[in-house]
């Protein structure tokens, strides 16, 4: 069973339905033991990062994301789930993130020319730089689709996937179990359900 966290952002349904379309059994919660219980997690994420940390604190779910990601259960954010995945923000100020990555969150606005709109929004490819689980059914070049307005600045070490606008940014992230795509694998069509069957696939620590 997987476990999609309900902390009050994030494509929840349609992702559960992702899953669905897959054959993959998911659950839309916000009950410690479910997710304790659970064999993989997926932690959504649309909006500002200062409110969805918020969320996620006041929630107490944080503490139980990095308990279970400690034992070493598979997990995978998205968007700005992967966002929250790292150590701080500076989206409209500084803020602190779960500290599961190290780096930090970036404006486009302040590293890309003016003539980029941003939010970036739509198809871009991706350039594959490790061999993850979350690549098995994908190939190099494949498109993918992006809403997003920030980008993740981190070690070429953890950067599983690479994607270009205005400048190269990390598209996909990976640190053992740990998981994250900038990108919305369940607006990706028959890619993003790819990525999501190799979640599904991948074994825990």
């Amino acid at each position: 069973m997987i476990a999609i966290l309900d902390y009050g952002v994030g494509n929840l349904f349609s992702l559960r339905s992702s899953f669905a379309a897959i054959g993959a059994t998911a659950v839309v919660t916000a009950d410690p033991a479910v997710i304790h219980a659970a064999d993989k997690l997926i932690l959504p994420g649309v909006g500002a990062f200062e409110d969805a940390a918020r969320k996620l604190r006041d929630s107490g779910l944080d503490v139980v994301l990095k308990e279970e990601a400690a034992k070493g259960k598979p997990l995978m954010g998205i968007c700005l789930g992967m966002q929250l995945l790292f150590e701080k923000s500076y989206e409209y100020g500084e803020h602190e993130g779960l500290g599961l990555l190290k780096g930090s969150i970036l404006p486009f606005a302040e590293h890309i020319e003016k003539n980029y709109k941003i939010p970036h929004i739509g198809w871009n490819k991706l350039s594959l730089k490790k061999d993850i689980p979350l690549w098995k059914y994908v190939n190099e070049g494949d498109y993918v689709y992006f809403v997003h307005s920030f980008f993740a600045e981190l070690s070429e070490e953890h950067t599983a996937a690479s994607a270009e606008y205005g400048i190269t940014f990390t598209a996909a992230v990976a640190k053992d179990n740990v998981y994250g795509c900038q990108f919305h694998p369940e607006k990706s069509g028959n890619v993003g359900l790819g990525i999501l069957r190799g979640f599904c696939e991948a074994e825990g620590l």
